[in-house]
C-alpha cells in the first residue's frame, strides 16, 4: 500500500509540470527573425599634439629635497652591501634604539665610543665597526659625536651611502 501512494504522488507530481520548451524555442525563433541593430560608427578622435619634456634635470617633486641631494651626490658611485660578513651585535639594533653613552682613548690613540643598546648593555665600537640595521660602518669618533655610513637602497634597484651620526647624550648640535 505504500509503495501504491509513494507512487501515485511521483506521478500527480510530474503531471502538474509542463514543458515550456517550446514556448522557449518560439521566443528564439522570433528574436531571430528580426533585423539587426545597425552597428554605431567609431567615434573619430582628434591627435594631440606631442609634448616634449624637458624637466628631467630639475629636482623631483615626489622627492624630499634631502634625499635629492642625497641621490645627486653619490648618482655613479657603485655601493654594495656585504651580505657575506659576519653581523656585529650592534647590527641587531635600529640605529635610532642606540645611544652614545661617552669616548675611551685606546693604548694606541685611537678613540673608542661607548654606545649603549637597548637591553642596557653597553658596547665598545671602534673605526670600522658596524651598527644599525643598514650596515652603519663607522667612519669617525669624536668626543661627542660619531659618524657612520649607512648603506641603504636607492629605489631603483642600487645602493647609496647615507651619512648618519650618534650625539653624545646632553649634547647638541
Amino acid at each position: 500500500m505504500r509503495y501504491q501512494l509513494t507512487c501515485l504522488a511521483c506521478v500527480l507530481l510530474l503531471s502538474g509540470c509542463d514543458s515550456r520548451v517550446e514556448e522557449v524555442n518560439g521566443q528564439m525563433a522570433q528574436i531571430k527573425n528580426q533585423p539587426p541593430l545597425p552597428v554605431e560608427k567609431a567615434p573619430v578622435f582628434e591627435t594631440t599634439p606631442s609634448f616634449q619634456y624637458s624637466a628631467q634635470n630639475i629636482r623631483s617633486p615626489f622627492l624630499p629635497s634631502s634625499l635629492y641631494t642625497e641621490l645627486k651626490v653619490m648618482a655613479g658611485k657603485r655601493v654594495y652591501p656585504n651580505f657575506s660578513r659576519a653581523p656585529q651585535p650592534l647590527e641587531a639594533y635600529p640605529l635610532e634604539s642606540l645611544m652614545m653613552k661617552g669616548t675611551l682613548r685606546g693604548a694606541n690613540g685611537q678613540d673608542v665610543a661607548l654606545i649603549q643598546a637597548p637591553d642596557s648593555q653597553i658596547y665598545r665600537v671602534q673605526t670600522g665597526n658596524y651598527m644599525g640595521l643598514n650596515q652603519g660602518r663607522v667612519v669617525k669618533i669624536s668626543p661627542t659625536k660619531l659618524d657612520l655610513l649607512e648603506v641603504v637602497s636607492d629605489g631603483n634597484g642600487g645602493y647609496v651611502e647615507r651619512p648618519r651620526a650618534l650625539i653624545l647624550l646632553g649634547q647638541t648640535s
